[in-house]
């Protein structure tokens, strides 16, 4: 480069403003705005303007789980402490029978103040381990929601243990509040169909489903590269938290179920994944977080941005087998 060239001026970062808790971060390029609030979500929620006025487009919720887990409390200071409630504390049946805003449990009382907060037109997701899924679904039913989808998240680094077999899912519980009017878009979370990527069908290039050349809509069981557990020194593992999802899972949640402009709510933000998300997707979020050195990090990954970028994982290949047949014209090969 000539000595008097000028320099590419390199791109800018979003900001996030100092200061006390709550923090905003505003994207320099779209301008959304990602606010991160400190303190109980259900204290929280019940004074947001946004879920009082019900402006909530899409809600996902990675509730603590009730394991007796620390939290990396010794290392993050002031976690959740998810020792304290006793099962029904939790998570108590009877709420279903409550009116909403009545709920006795801490499952529950959250659980209704998002709904309460959702528009007409919006949708919530839940990730939840087998101990609770049946009683949200439930609960959730029972409070006027319509189930889209029951999907489950699989990993192959499930917890070790010879009495039984090994967990190695958790479910991705999908509601909306009317299925003729919320948000479904396909189009930015297609993948590649197994019969591209194994078999080289030519039948797939040209679809008649409305799908482009070779992708189809996900199935129902989430797996595949860059869809495992968040351990050791992968590129996406956030200091002093042990229990952080993959960048694509949120990114499959928002990108298909809300639009840009919408405002995007997580009540436990914990590493900050679906704010990293909502923010590089162009939507407004709303991020509640009990654990100050948690929400501190979390802005962080959300000002720094997604270790990959929306647009690569579009057209990924989750396919279990290596290509078996090469494509050929007009017909679809035979398996070997």
């Amino acid at each position: 480069m000539p000595a008097n060239a000028a320099k590419k001026p390199a791109p800018k970062k979003p900001s996030a403003r100092a200061g006390a808790f709550p923090k905003i971060i505003t994207h320099p390029e779209s301008g959304v705005t990602a606010a991160v609030h400190v303190g109980d979500c259900r204290d929280l929620l019940a004074t947001l303007p946004e879920v009082k006025n019900r402006e909530l487009d899409l809600v996902f919720a990675d509730p603590p789980f009730n394991w007796a887990r620390d939290y990396d409390r010794h290392r993050a200071g002031d976690a959740w402490d998810d020792k304290k409630l006793r099962d029904d504390e939790y998570c108590d049946r009877h709420d279903a029978d409550r009116p909403l805003g009545q709920s006795k449990s801490f499952t529950f009382q959250w659980i209704d103040l998002c709904i309460g907060g959702l528009k007409d037109t919006g949708s919530m997701w839940v990730n939840i381990p087998d101990d609770w899924a049946a009683e949200i679904v439930v609960h959730c039913k029972a409070r006027g929601l319509t189930m889209v989808n029951w999907c489950v998240w699989h990993y192959r680094f499930g917890q070790n243990t010879t009495s039984r077999f090994i967990n190695s899912k958790v479910h991705a519980l999908y509601f909306c509040k009317d299925p003729d009017r919320r948000t479904w878009n396909p189009d930015p979370v297609l993948e590649t169909s197994d019969r591209r990527a194994i078999y080289g069908d030519a039948r797939t290039e040209s679809k008649k489903d409305g799908m482009p050349p070779g992708l189809r809509v996900p199935m129902d069981v989430w797996y595949g590269p860059y869809w495992g557990r968040i351990q050791g020194n992968n590129k996406e593992r956030r200091d002093k938290h042990d229990n952080q999802l993959p960048e694509t899972y949120l990114h499959r949640v928002i990108a298909s179920t809300s639009n840009p402009g919408d405002l995007v709510l997580d009540p436990f933000l914990g590493s900050g994944t679906t704010g990293v998300m909502a923010h590089a997707l162009g939507r407004r979020f709303i991020g509640t977080e009990f654990a100050k050195s948690n929400a501190t990090t979390a802005c962080e990954r959300i000002a720094a941005g997604p270790v990959r970028t929306p647009e690569q994982m579009r057209g990924e290949s989750t396919a279990i087998h290596p290509q078996r047949v090469t494509p050929r014209a007009g017909r679809g090969g035979k398996q070997p």
